[in-house]
């Protein structure tokens, strides 16, 4: 119990630097690590250890993947494939099913697009269909907000999802697959919300930015979404091959997928077909494309192994003696990481500090919880995303995004896009809740 008081403690202290002093959370993850392993009455070289062998451990199993990730998402955006992607869902779905067109489009650009970078791309579109099909912008920019949310915090190739993979030990394969699957009640949760509710407000405008940010030759549909579909694919193919069946055998197909499957080359190849996108272009600005996408990964890749550290001096202490009476409260176990991620993300703001910080939390926990299996761990790592949706206020940058390019007031995006968070966080929680009955 007294390990536990000290880590609420810690978790606090953090939280307040964050919001206070805006302590940067590499160094604040970190400190926190150091304190609480002189707290749990570590010896000096065990800190020293645990803090070393965390951070390397996990940059070593993440790190290309962020950066791989990183990359094609950079591409994405500054070639105007995201556009390309929004216009293609649009004329298949029609302009009167626009709500759930700008759902879809979010769903999948965030996989490999932060949702911050993902909104500012597409909101100038969010209005032409607006004025153009006679919908409410809220509406839509529920929609296109709650769709970029949900892959934002359940679907590896982002950030967040992938560091909480790596932190748990958890099959990357699996939480994709259950990431999706958690991710579909979530997004027709939040689409209802956003269709029934969103239709309330009235937000004057004007589209004069529409085409500010348009390339003059976008690609293609096929090779905008192609540098997104192939990791999913392969590295969900890893996962199915490597089933006790066998259902590929044990032979050279089956190497096959367990190489091409792994996240790191997946995403390689995912930055090589990103590459054709500007397959011919004259436009030389896209040479230093792949620069910009290092420089963002490289924040997420240190702030993911200060989590890791923070986790390895947590599983030295004795927190999992004490997390182990929560094991058989009517399998409710799941709920603990959700609270914690959910607490975290609404005190500091962050979805993927949330996410990394809570994982780091959960990692010595997974054991005396009974979610140390391939399906518990990525199930954990599905909690968390869900807490760390619950909720969007404030105090995150992406409430401010989403306010700002849909021209809300702050009233309006608390009533609308807050609201809208929260029952994503819940069904998203009370999926993985369902899962966690049937499959753990």
């Amino acid at each position: 119990m007294g390990i536990f008081l000290w880590l609420l403690l810690v978790v606090a202290l953090l939280v307040w630097g964050t919001v206070r002093y805006n302590l940067h959370p590499f160094l604040g993850l970190l400190l926190s690590a150091i304190i609480i392993g002189f707290l749990g009455h570590l010896a000096v070289s065990d800190i020293i250890s645990a803090i070393a062998s965390g951070f390397g451990s996990t940059l070593g199993s993440i790190g290309i993947v962020i950066a791989a990730g990183s990359i094609i998402g950079e591409y994405l955006d500054r070639s105007g494939g995201a556009k390309v992607l929004a216009n293609k869902i649009l004329d298949t779905v029609g302009e009167k099913n626009a709500p759930l067109s700008m759902s879809l489009t979010g769903y999948i650009v965030s996989i490999p697009v932060f949702c911050d970078s993902g909104f500012i791309v597409l909101s100038a579109l969010n209005k032409a269909i607006s004025k153009r099909a006679k919908i409410p912008l809220a509406v839509l920019a529920i929609a296109l907000a709650t769709g970029l949310y949900a892959t934002h915090v359940f679907v590896p190739p982002t950030p967040g999802p992938l560091a909480a993979a790596a932190t748990l030990g958890a099959d990357v394969g699996w939480v994709l697959i259950l990431g999706l699957i958690v991710s579909i009640p979530v997004i027709i949760a939040a689409l209802i919300w956003a269709v029934t509710w969103g239709k309330n407000f009235t937000i004057e405008f004007d589209t004069a930015e529409e085409n500010a940010s348009t390339p003059q030759q976008p690609p293609s549909f096929s090779l905008a979404i192609i540098p997104i579909l192939a990791p999913i694919l392969l590295i969900a193919l890893k996962s199915i091959a490597e089933l006790p069946a066998a259902p590929v055998g044990e032979g050279f197909l089956f190497d096959l997928f367990v190489f091409a499957g792994n996240p790191i080359i997946a995403l390689l190849i995912g930055v090589g077909l990103s590459f054709l996108m500007v397959r011919g272009s004259k436009d030389k600005a896209h040479q230093t494309w792949l620069e910009e996408g290092l420089k963002k990964a490289g924040i997420i890749i240190l702030i993911t192994g200060a989590g890791g550290a923070f986790g390895s001096v947590l599983r030295e202490t004795e927190l999992g003696e004490f997390a182990s009476q929560f094991a058989e409260i009517g399998g409710l176990g799941i709920l603990i990481p959700f609270l914690i991620a959910a607490f975290l993300k609404t005190a500091q703001g962050s979805s993927t500090v949330a996410i990394i910080t809570a994982a780091a939390i959960t990692a010595p926990l997974l054991v005396p919880l009974g979610f140390d299996s391939d399906i518990g761990s990525a199930l954990v790592v599905l909690a968390i995303g869900a807490g760390a949706l619950t909720v969007s206020h404030v105090n995150d940058s992406y409430f401010w995004v989403v306010a700002k390019f849909s021209e809300m007031d702050t009233s309006t995006a608390l009533k609308t896009h807050t609201i809208a968070t929260a029952i994503m966080g819940v069904t998203g929680y009370l999926t993985v809740q369902v899962l966690a009955w049937v499959l753990v």
